[in-house]
């Protein structure tokens, strides 16, 4: 195998060892920035030796031996340095002077590990791009690099954000432990919430020449099914990654060969992934069968599930849809939802219907910079025939979006109207 081959090896190695190692190493060391430096160190040793003596037959072994002495060889310096500062009279609390006990540690079962690591990366504590580049780091196994290509933002943006990330678990003393009963669900909301921010980012890009990012879709997905791995008996877990995997098996029918924007209800649904559908409607299956009263996850997922079950898009059933989005208001209300809601209610009952709800939402401030407002009523227009206002709405529409591909759609759109 030539050293090329062997890298990329190494580096498929390290997106499903790396969180393991990361968590392990947070749990020993208490500190996710050291432990992110011993894993890069055990990787760069890796990536040194291993084109020279081969992959070995246990790559995650052999990285965590790596790590493991790298830490000791740190705890040792450590302690060093503290001696000598007590010897010369300068006292100080030297709480890296005690040694983990690596061997054994490193041995635990690593499933709650990474769950930990989970609830730290996406702590609130830390605000939710912060918490969001965290994670794609740390669990994702993504590079700086990588991250600020996936989100459209400057390399040092990212590696600023990361490390402030880091400092501010450390200052505020985030302890690597699960939150307790009382503060489950928060917390639990935190990371579910930053999973879907990461997801959403790849199915619907805001900015940029690309309308989706697959590859963020993916880490998302991978994350999610880790997550519920982890949590099996948390229902909006499940919810979430049926959301996912229902929304994304439509991703290679949204774009057109030349990577133009393709709406739902114009979609070709032979296109459709089978196989994510099929593990969608698995996890939706499950989650509810763990509660009766569905959350934010598991009703979006149902919406996503009605989609997915019909053949063609006349055959969608629209009024269990807009019956659904009347429960999600009711859970998780907001503009957002209630804009959906109108287009469900469009479709189930005439654009006139839809049309007087988006016309309420005109007037919501945390909508006046959302392009799908105008883009609604746009549609909705011009179904009924008001062409000139459909075409203002499009235009408006258009000078919202940062994205290019979705901004050539509607401009497109506003030319139909004439």
């Amino acid at each position: 195998m030539s050293a090329a081959d062997t890298h990329r090896v190494i580096e498929a190695i390290w997106r499903i060892e790396g969180a393991k190692l990361i968590a392990v190493l947070t749990r020993v060391t208490r500190d996710v920035s050291l432990a992110e430096d011993l894993a890069q160190e055990a990787l760069a040793a890796a990536m040194e030796k291993w084109p020279e003596s081969g992959v070995p037959d246990k790559p995650g072994a052999w990285l965590v031996a790596a790590a493991k002495n790298r830490a000791i060889d740190h705890f040792r310096r450590s302690r060093r340095i503290a001696d000598k500062h007590q010897e010369l009279g300068r006292k100080r609390e030297a709480e890296a002077g005690a040694m983990p006990d690596f061997e054994s540690s490193l041995d635990d079962p690593i499933g709650d590990d990474l769950l930990r690591l989970m609830f730290i990366a996406c702590h609130p504590v830390l605000p939710a791009e912060a918490r969001a580049a965290l994670t794609l780091r740390l669990l994702g196994g993504l590079t700086t690099q990588e991250i600020a290509r996936a989100f459209l933002t400057p390399e040092p943006t990212i590696a600023q954000r990361i490390v402030r990330a880091k400092r501010t678990l450390a200052e505020k003393r985030v302890p690597f432990e699960l939150p307790g009963r009382a503060e489950l669900s928060d917390r639990l909301g935190s990371v579910l919430e930053v999973l879907y921010l990461i997801f959403n980012e790849g199915y619907s890009a805001t900015a940029g020449d690309d309308w989706t990012r697959p590859a963020l879709c993916e880490d998302a997905m991978r994350l999610g099914r880790t997550l519920a791995e982890l949590a099996p008996a948390e229902p909006e877990v499940h919810g979430l990654v049926a959301l996912m995997e229902l929304q994304a098996s439509r991703l290679r029918a949204r774009v057109g060969p030349n990577g133009e924007p393709i709406l739902l209800l114009d979609q070709n649904r032979a296109l459709w992934d089978r196989v994510l559908i099929g593990r969608g409607l698995a996890a939706l299956q499950r989650g509810e069968g763990l509660t009766d009263r569905p959350g934010s996850y598991l009703l979006q997922a149902g919406i996503a599930a009605c989609h997915a079950r019909a053949a063609e898009a006349q055959g969608t059933d629209w009024e269990r849809i807009a019956e659904l989005y009347g429960h999600l208001s009711r859970v998780a209300g907001s503009p957002v939802v209630e804009l959906n809601r109108a287009v469900a209610i469009s479709m189930a009952r005439g654009p006139d219907a839809g049309l007087e709800i988006v016309d309420r939402l005109a007037s919501e401030p945390s909508l006046g910079s959302y392009h799908l407002l105008p883009a609604v009523r746009g549609d909705l227009l011009k179904k009924i025939g008001r062409m000139a206002e459909a075409r203002q709405q499009f235009e408006h529409a258009a000078s919202l979006t940062r994205n290019a591909r979705e901004r050539e759609l509607l401009l497109a759109r506003a030319q139909e109207c004439g």
